[in-house]
């Protein structure tokens, strides 16, 4: 049952307020700013388990020179919301100790935030910060290796600066948002169902997680009862997702250690796998399939073929962790201790390969599932994210037997309510936890989505694990952590 609580708070009293919830087991998921006719309002979203909480800490500030005090301190995925939401609205972290753009490049002009609805069209884009300050790492032997933002591969454009020493790594700077695409500024004004085909396209890779997680958001502000049916069918959409993404990741990771004959046969189990989506959904990334109050499906993932892909696999993982090479360049590399990926904020299979249980399934669930285990290991490194994913491939096929038992396609979906106010949605997808925030105007229509992907709480973690690994395991260790450009280049 949830348990959303909205509490209004003054600036000053917003550090206390945090420092209380934190100290409570929870955690901050989001932070969304929005523009009022009188200023702005900044929401801050925490969570907690067991049982489900949502806190939202809610501040108004005076139109102007906006500002709020940081709680970088208190939080690091404060610290970068606070930069974000600075970049695009011009609010001022007051005291943040690292006060540097995060989403516009140097090159944007300054004084320009584009989430602003009095922002207009952008300036003339030129070199108006100078270079980005890298930091530069000095001493004998050592130098620097550019990679990105462009790659020879289908990936997105990320740039990538290592400081080394002969071919350890000593530090890695990530530098990301490359194609900030301002996706939550295009669904401002859009109705509730015209906006879904663009929360369902946030991610490729991520359509269910997105959509869901959007749909759970706009029917809490809606008050829209979604049937239990409806909600089992969207779970048996999520494992779905979950599933041929693990699989495609197990593969490789084997081709990235030149094991390219169990890349192949993931490739083969692969494709089945989207033929089952199709099936279900009539599309194989399944766009579509999850509605507003609903669920749309034509039919259900055979148990038995299921179960067969799920043998399949685990020979698979079997045959993996059985050759020398492989396991030799999976244990020990790139390790994340559990404190930092604590510390950090990690989510989804990084945290639980840290030996964290986080799982927005039984932590934040939108329908029972019943007890499952959670794939937790201790290790950090990656075989230990090789090891949860292919433990929640087995979990995923368990999951859909037990959700399709006494499921029938073609349920209804259930129309929106009339009401009118705010809502979160929270969705564990396949790489880790993903909320949505929305607020509705007085006329129905989007005011303001706020938009996480995990990828955004797991990219610091990446050269936090990458630090004494060596340079020629980067694709090794960038494939285990496999985080999304687009999910964070909002």
């Amino acid at each position: 049952m949830t348990n959303r609580t909205i509490v209004d708070i003054s600036p000053g009293e917003l550090a206390c307020a945090a420092e209380a919830l934190l100290a409570q087991d929870h955690r901050l998921a989001l932070v969304s700013a929005q523009q009022e006719a009188h200023g702005f309002g900044i929401a801050y979203l925490f969570l907690a388990p067991n049982p489900d909480r949502r806190t939202e800490l809610r501040l108004h500030l005076p139109p102007g020179d906006p500002a709020v005090p940081s709680i970088a301190a208190l939080s690091f995925p404060s610290g970068r919301f606070e930069r974000e939401m600075h970049d695009l609205y011009g609010i001022t972290p007051l005291d943040h100790p690292l006060p540097r753009r995060l989403v516009r490049h140097h090159h944007w002009p300054r004084g320009w935030y584009p989430m602003r609805s009095d922002a207009g069209p952008p300036p003339s884009f030129g070199d108006a910060e100078g270079p980005y300050p890298f930091v530069t790492v000095e001493g004998p032997g050592v130098y620097e290796i550019p990679v990105g933002p462009v790659h020879a591969g289908l990936i997105e454009p990320g740039h990538f600066r290592f400081s080394v020493v002969g071919e350890t790594i000593l530090k890695l700077k990530a530098r990301l948002w490359f194609v900030h695409k301002g996706i939550e500024k295009l669904l401002e004004g859009r109705s509730p169902a015209d906006g879904l085909p663009l929360a369902e396209r946030v991610s490729g890779d991520t359509s269910v997680g997105h959509a869901l997680a959007y749909c759970l958001a706009i029917e809490e502000a809606t008050g829209t009862d979604v049937p239990a049916q409806a909600q089992r069918g969207r779970a048996v959409l999520l494992e779905l997702e979950r599933l041929y993404n693990h699989v495609t990741d197990l593969g490789a990771l084997c081709n990235d250690v030149a094991h390219a004959i169990l890349h192949a046969q993931t490739g083969r189990i692969r494709e089945q796998l989207l033929r089952i989506n199709d099936e279900v959904t009539g599309h194989r990334l399944m766009h579509g399939g999850i509605t507003l109050g609903g669920v749309a499906l034509r039919a259900l993932p055979d148990p038995a073929r299921l179960a067969g892909i799920a043998a399949d696999v685990a020979e698979i993982t079997e045959l993996a962790l059985g050759h020398t090479v492989v396991a030799d360049r999976f244990t020990g590399t790139a390790v994340l201790p559990a404190q930092a990926a604590r510390d950090l904020g990690t989510l989804g299979y990084v945290a639980r390969a840290s030996g964290l249980p986080v799982d927005a399934r039984r932590d934040h669930p939108f329908t029972d599932l019943g007890p499952f285990p959670i794939a937790v290991r201790t290790s950090g490194d990656v075989l230990a994210r090789f090891n949860v994913r292919a433990d929640e491939i087995a979990t995923s096929v368990e999951l859909l037997t037990r959700l399709v038992g006494d499921l029938a396609p073609g349920t209804p979906p259930r129309p929106l309510s009339s009401g009118c106010s705010s809502g979160t949605g929270i969705v564990e997808g396949w790489r880790g936890t993903i909320t949505h925030r929305v607020q509705l105007a007085a006329d129905g229509t989007l005011a303001r989505v706020k938009i996480v992907d995990p990828s955004f709480f797991n990219w610091p973690a990446l050269p936090v694990a990458l630090s004494g690994a060596i340079v020629p395991d980067f694709p090794l260790v960038n494939k285990s952590f496999n985080l999304s450009y687009a999910g964070n280049d909002l």
